[in-house]
């Protein structure tokens, strides 16, 4: 296991170089000027070449993208222009937020998903299996800010249960502020979590040894449980990784509903301000997250099922 973690890690070093590369790219071949930007739109000519010259933005591309490289080596991820503080700072404090935010939006999506695939499959042709059925058709048609919003007017506007933003002081306030985020989260998730749960459970409640581990008399919780969940969690966990990675990008959209200070409020500010610094960082952390997810979710995939051989 030790060496396949190692070759996938080696892997994850050309794609994180390959992230890199596209996110410098991209953002010097959108219009603007962060020296523009920040002293604004009444500054001169001369003013905004020595701020470029200051922050080295009039060097040629190649060479600020080695020197990014440079910084990056050394685990310097450079500072904010706007906030005037190094961008690791900015994301230390930001990134917990969003972890928090999708570890709880996980929690409600599996806690919802595994009682819902659970009665689908043992029910199947039947009107829960089919009431179950139409949940992923309702829920994939529903954008993340759509369901913020309503969630926001519901039980903040209306029944004043939760926060209507911000993240509180406390660790009480930062976990109800995440409730209503989370749930969110959940929503997107869940509907495709159920949909595929329940194709495997139904498949796994099938076969031969489900069939004969009810013949030994063993109680029906404990066949579904022990023989048929754990088994039909394996292909789970592949759909439920792949989902987390594609929150992380919409992650930007739910903070800014809820006014989270995650790391995707932190780049919406960095975009809008031309912080080359905060946006390239984000990005990168993002891509690593996403590698880290996929990683965890082989590791897992092969710890449910013994079969799976790593590496092959």
């Amino acid at each position: 296991m030790s060496r396949y973690i190692a070759g996938r890690l080696a892997q994850f070093v050309l794609v994180l170089l390959g992230v890199t590369l596209a996110t410098f790219a991209l953002l010097h071949l959108v219009p603007g000027n962060p020296a523009r930007t920040l002293l604004g739109a009444h500054a001169t000519a001369a003013e905004v070449a020595l701020l470029d010259r200051e922050w080295g933005l009039s060097r040629p591309l190649p060479a600020q993208y080695a020197d990014y490289l440079v910084r990056l080596l050394h685990g310097n991820l450079g500072t904010s222009i706007y906030y005037q503080v190094p961008v690791s700072t900015l994301i230390g404090r930001a990134l917990p937020v969003t972890l928090a935010m999708l570890a709880v939006g996980a929690f409600f999506g599996i806690a919802a998903a595994i009682p819902l695939a659970l009665l689908a499959a043992v029910r199947q042709g039947r009107a829960a299996d089919h009431a179950v059925r139409i949940l992923p058709l309702v829920g994939l048609g529903m954008p993340p800010f759509w369901v913020g919003f309503i969630l926001l007017i519901v039980f903040s506007l209306t029944v004043r249960l939760f926060p209507a933003g911000g993240y509180g002081t406390t660790p009480a306030q930062h976990l109800e502020s995440l409730i209503l985020p989370g749930l969110t989260v959940a929503a997107v998730t869940t509907p495709i979590l159920v949909r595929s749960l329940r194709l495997a459970l139904v498949d796994v409640l099938g076969s031969d040894f489900v069939i004969a581990a009810t013949a030994r008399g063993l109680a029906r919780w404990r066949v579904l449980v022990r023989h048929g969940l754990r088994n039909a969690l394996v292909p789970a966990v592949s759909v439920l990784a792949v989902n987390l990675g594609y929150l992380l990008g919409g992650s930007v959209v739910i903070e800014n509903v809820f006014g989270l200070p995650g790391v995707g409020s932190l780049l919406l500010t960095g975009i809008f301000n031309r912080d080359f610094d905060i946006v390239q960082s984000v990005t990168l952390i993002y891509a690593l997250l996403v590698v880290l997810i996929n990683l965890g979710a082989d590791l897992a995939y092969a710890a449910l099922d013994p079969r799976v051989v790593l590496g092959r």
